[in-house]
């Protein structure tokens, strides 16, 4: 092999793996409610798509009042046939703005977080 086929198969690897280290974190593909929504009161949970599986041992969703209060009822829950979707449980709800916080641990180990508001008219 000459300097320049070494050159090349190794910039191919890296590519590869840079690839493929992209794609092995657990973001948000869909979420009820959405950012910036606003539901009505009755509203029953929270729940979150994301585009790869979650290890249900260490991934999360809270959700808090204006003044920071928690408003679930429960731990959240990854959904044992569809590691993808995780959901938690909302005490009654009142007018206002609530925060959404996530935490998404991946299969393969490696953690998402963020967080996003909605609004309860």
């Amino acid at each position: 092999m000459n300097l320049k086929t070494i050159a090349r198969a190794a910039a191919a690897a890296i590519i590869v793996g840079t690839c493929q280290l992209a794609h092995a974190h657990a973001y948000p593909t869909h979420r009820a409610p959405s950012a910036g929504d606003t539901v009505p009161t009755s509203q029953k949970d929270v729940a979150i798509d994301f585009d790869d599986a979650l290890e249900p041992a260490f991934s999360s969703i809270a959700v808090t009042d204006a003044q920071g209060r928690s408003v679930t009822s429960g731990k959240a829950e990854v959904d044992a046939s569809n590691k993808k979707h995780m959901s938690v449980g909302l005490n009654p709800l009142t007018p206002g703005v609530y925060t959404v916080s996530w935490v998404a641990v991946a299969d393969d180990g490696h953690r998402t977080q963020g967080h996003y508001t909605f609004t309860v008219k």
